[in-house]
């Protein structure tokens, strides 16, 4: 193992808060001195399926904790999954199937071991104990905690402020989580800022059971490309772990300057030092953006194919097509008997937009553009002349080649 000092430079490096700072060095000084690894969870409630770089931030600091010889534990809430998740919410999340969850959790763990190196990791279900529980066990569980304690945390008092409703079952959350900690004995839990509430009321419940409690490490919410608000997919400011080498550059290219440092220093492992360099004065923001897209796409498809992303982003920016555009079957069925198509409805076809709504308004703000000369189509009520071979661009990541079939 490193030196103390050593770990506590990568461990520490964009961590919002560490519950208690000077008891996790402790921890941390007894590893490293008895040999013996730090067990680091992190819980992932799989209610969706789609993993973005938002979600990498405490990911990629578990994969940090497991390069410097540390066990992470991953707890896949498949039962705190029917709860759902409170922290920072200001309404109840809608509820899942047990199916549902098993379905999104397969995905999960697939998204996830882009990240973490699952064959060095535990992975356990927290269904695996709280199936098995009776109702007394839930009764004894709620001992812990006081109606005062939970009207407290921030995200239910301000819903019952607004007198918007707070459910029992969402009060069981925090102690669900909690116990998982119990159940692994957990040195040290991970998550975002707005779950300190939960990653505390594990170590009360340790102490109950007679066990070392954790210690809290939160990380920052990562703003999206729009560089405001947090990134989601739902607000459309997200990037991918699965999207292409080629979507991912183009939408690192496109965020403000300022949520720059953040993106350095959470999701890339470049020394401080040369991020520092990268983001003084008189740097070009172009050029430091090309390296933390280059940075962040190496990750999830190796170097060759982000240097490969880079090279494609700056031919679009120059106006030039890229080398290799991908082909896209359309039916010769629904051209017209001049082999033209509504505008809108090629879009669709072609899947370079998800409705003929989205597509009429792209076409009406001159985003459309077909063949090697590159004729704007703004009117969407055009028809156009659809021949094998023909180009169509929408926007300046969007591009494919008509196959007609």
């Amino acid at each position: 193992m490193q030196d103390l000092e050593s770990q506590w430079q990568a461990l520490s490096r964009g961590v919002e808060q560490i519950v208690p700072e000077e008891e996790f060095r402790k921890k941390l000084a007894r590893s490293i001195r008895e040999d013996r690894p730090l067990r680091v969870k992190y819980g992932i409630d799989p209610t969706g399926i789609d993993v973005h770089l938002g979600h990498t931030v405490p990911l990629r600091k578990l994969r940090q904790f497991q390069d410097l010889g540390h066990t992470a534990v991953i707890i896949i809430g498949n039962y705190t999954a029917l709860v759902g998740d409170p922290s920072g919410r200001d309404e109840t999340r809608a509820s899942l199937t047990e199916a549902q969850v098993e379905a999104n959790a397969k995905d999960y763990l697939r998204q996830v071991g882009r990240i973490i190196d699952l064959d060095r990791a535990e992975v356990h279900h927290n269904g695996d104990w709280f199936a098995k529980w009776s109702f007394l066990d839930v009764l004894n569980l709620t001992r812990h905690m006081t109606l005062g304690q939970i009207s407290a945390r921030e995200d239910f008092a301000k819903r019952i402020a607004a007198e918007k409703p707070v459910y029992l079952h969402e009060c069981l959350y925090p102690l669900m989580q909690g116990w998982d900690s119990v159940e692994i004995r957990a040195d040290v839990e991970l998550g975002g800022t707005e779950q300190l509430f939960s990653l505390l009321v594990a170590r009360d419940l340790q102490q109950s059971r007679g066990q070392e409690p954790q210690v809290a490490m939160t990380m920052p919410i990562l703003v999206g490309t729009d560089g405001v608000r947090r990134m989601g997919k739902s607000l459309g400011n997200y990037i991918g772990v699965a999207e292409s080498a080629e979507n991912q550059f183009g939408k690192v290219m496109s965020i403000p300057d300022e949520p720059m440092r953040q993106y350095f220093t959470l999701l890339t492992d470049l020394p401080m030092d040369e991020v520092q360099g990268l983001l003084s004065s008189g740097q070009n923001p172009r050029e430091v953006k090309d390296v933390l897209g280059r940075a962040i796409v190496a990750q999830y498809h190796g170097q060759e194919a982000a240097d490969r992303a880079a090279g494609e982003f700056r031919r679009r920016a120059a106006g030039e097509d890229p080398e290799e555009i991908p082909d896209a079957p359309l039916d010769a069925g629904k051209l017209d008997a001049e082999g033209k198509i509504p505008a809108p409805i090629l879009l669709k076809e072609l899947g370079l937009e998800e409705s003929t709504s989205n597509a009429r308004r792209v076409i009406a703000q001159g985003g459309f553009n077909v063949g090697p000369r590159r004729e704007v189509i703004n009117d969407p009520r055009a028809q156009v002349l659809v021949s094998d071979g023909l180009v169509v661009r929408v926007g300046k990541r969007k591009i494919v080649r008509i196959r007609l079939a």
